[in-house]
C-alpha cells in the first residue's frame, strides 16, 4: 500500500468533496483521513486535507497529479499531491542559542520528525562538536548583521534543501535571499505575535508587565516577523518574574512552538492563505 495526500484550496462552491472523493475512488483508492473547512459556505474559500491508500503497482505522484488536473481546473483550484513516504530534506540554519537546534536534533534522532537534514549552517562554531554527534554536515558561516554573507549561504542550501528553518538564527534574511531561496523557510519567533516584534521581545513583554509571554513559529517573508502563524505556545507570567525567568521560560515556549510547526508541515497539514494558514 502506498499513502498520499491531496492539499486542495479554491472558492466554494458545490460539489467538492464529491468529486475529490470519486476522483480517489476511481484510482482504486481508500480515504483514512479527511479534514476540510470553509471560512463561509456562501462564496467563502474551501480547504480541504485528504490522506488516501493506493494498491502497490497503482499510479505514483506524477500519475495522480496528471488525472488530478481536470478537477482542479474545474475549481480554479490551488492543489498538490504529495507522496507520504518521500522524506522532505529540511535544512537548518541556527545562532548561538542552541535550545532549538538541540531539541530539533533529539526529534530527529528519535524519527519524531520524518525529514532529512542535509547540513546544519551556524554563525557559531561552538555547535559543531553536537551536530557531528549525529553524523550531519555542519558548516561555519562567520555572518553578522555588518556582513551576512547571504551568497555564501546560498550557495550551501540552495541545492541541498526543500526547507528552511531558521532554529533562532539572529539574522535577517534579505529579500533577493528570499528570492533567491524561493522554498518555504520556516521561522521561531521568542515572542507572542504580532505583539514584541524584532530584537529584545522578552525585554518588551517585561516593560509591558504582561501576563502571558510566547513564542511563535511562522513562515518567513519580507517583512519582519509578520508571515504566515503556524504555531504559537504561551506561558502565564507575573510580576515576580524578572528577565532571566522569561528568558528560560521563553526558551521551552520555543522548542514547543517550532516542534509543532515542523511536525505540522511535515505532515503536510498546512495550506497558506493570503496572509493566514490553515492548520489541519
Amino acid at each position: 500500500m502506498h499513502t498520499f495526500i491531496l492539499l486542495f484550496q479554491c472558492q466554494d462552491r458545490l460539489g467538492i468533496v464529491a468529486k475529490i472523493s470519486d476522483f480517489i475512488l476511481r484510482q482504486g483508492g481508500n480515504i483514512i483521513s479527511a479534514d476540510q473547512y470553509t471560512t463561509d459556505p456562501q462564496g467563502g474559500f474551501f480547504f480541504m486535507r485528504v490522506e488516501f491508500l493506493l494498491e502497490s503497482g497503482g499510479k505514483d505522484q506524477a500519475g495522480l497529479e496528471q488525472d488530478f488536473l481536470p478537477i482542479a481546473k474545474e475549481f480554479n483550484a490551488k492543489w498538490n499531491i504529495y507522496d507520504k513516504l518521500k522524506r522532505l530534506r529540511m535544512g537548518i540554519c541556527v545562532s548561538k542559542p542552541g535550545h532549538c537546534l538541540a531539541d530539533i536534533l533529539y526529534l530527529w534522532k528519535t524519527k519524531e520528525l520524518f525529514v532529512d537534514i542535509p547540513f546544519i549552517v551556524s554563525n557559531y562554531a561552538g555547535h559543531q562538536e553536537l551536530v557531528e554527534q549525529y553524523k550531519i554536515p555542519f558548516y561555519y558561516l562567520a555572518a553578522s548583521r555588518e556582513e551576512r554573507k547571504e551568497s555564501d549561504l546560498l550557495k550551501i542550501i540552495s541545492q541541498q534543501a526543500d526547507f528552511l528553518v531558521l532554529a533562532r538564527y539572529m539574522l535577517v534574511l534579505s529579500p533577493e535571499f528570499l528570492k533567491g531561496f524561493g522554498r518555504d523557510i520556516i521561522n521561531i519567533h521568542h515572542g507572542f505575535l504580532p505583539s514584541f516584534k524584532g530584537a529584545k521581545p522578552y525585554h518588551q513583554a517585561l516593560e509591558e508587565g504582561v501576563k502571558v509571554i510566547g513564542a511563535t513559529s511562522h513562515f518567513v517573508t519580507e517583512k519582519l516577523d509578520i508571515g504566515p502563524i503556524i504555531s504559537q505556545a504561551v506561558e502565564p507570567v507575573s510580576h515576580k518574574d524578572d528577565l532571566d525567568d522569561l528568558v528560560r521560560k521563553g526558551r521551552n515556549l520555543e522548542k514547543k512552538a517550532l516542534s509543532e510547526a515542523l511536525h505540522a508541515y511535515i505532515d503536510y497539514r498546512v495550506i497558506k492563505h493570503n496572509h493566514k494558514t490553515i492548520v489541519f
